[in-house]
């Protein structure tokens, strides 16, 4: 788990084909690696992966057909920056939301502006995406905890103030850019209890009868 609070950005330093999966070394800049250990949890730009192999600056982790079908990581090269960010330990300060790494699809940056010291985006999402997308609610994208502004139709609005700015690769994203979304849990731990529930009522059928006793019909 995760909070979206970016700890440093990284740069993919080498991508290895491993028979139709990758294996990524992740430069990973001013990231602390003195207390990772082989098989812990790294977020890379929003993705959870896991290390195999850890070096004093660097880590590999390898990458499966599914995530990279359903990630930008399907797209990365060489020198490509990424956001990092360690998993939670019992001590971390929770400044974001929970996050869990995994990706539910992929944005696209269409608008992107100056509002005083900040920055609007506007990200386009999978339509299957928008009902979990509230005004005010938490939103992930590649890794970092944003609140929503607002929401239009498949789109919403995020404000990225300097901080983030500098310290994320947003500061380098333009219009155009393909992101990584993972939407809030809540939401979607939400549905599936509202789906359980529904499944779980009986079907009724309309009959003469039942629209009597509704008050739908006269006897």
């Amino acid at each position: 788990m995760f909070t979206g609070i970016i700890l440093a950005v990284g740069e993919i330093a080498n991508i290895e084909d491993r028979q139709g999966d990758s294996r990524l070394t992740i430069a990973v800049g001013k990231l602390p690696l003195d207390q990772v250990q082989l098989g812990d949890s790294i977020a890379v730009s929003g993705v959870c992966l896991t290390a195999v192999e850890i070096g004093k600056d660097y880590f590999s982790a390898d990458v499966s057909r599914e995530t990279l079908s359903c990630t930008t990581l399907q797209t990365a090269i060489k020198g490509m920056p990424v956001n990092l960010e360690l998993a939670l330990m019992p001590t971390t300060r929770m400044g974001g939301h929970i996050v869990s790494g995994h990706i539910d699809g992929i944005g696209t940056i269409i608008d992107k502006h100056a509002d005083a010291r900040s920055y609007r985006f506007v990200i386009e999402v999978p339509g299957e995406l928008q009902k979990y997308i509230a005004e005010k609610g938490s939103i992930c994208i590649d890794g970092i905890s944003l609140t929503v502004n607002e929401v239009e139709a498949c789109q919403f609005g995020v404000n990225i103030v300097p901080h983030t700015m500098q310290a994320t690769t947003l500061g380098k994203a333009s219009v155009g850019s393909r992101v990584n979304l993972e939407v809030d849990l809540l939401a979607r731990y939400m549905e599936s209890l509202l789906r359980g529930q529904q499944e779980q009522q009986p079907v009724t059928k309309v009959t003469e009868t039942l629209l009597q006793q509704s008050g739908f019909l006269k006897e």
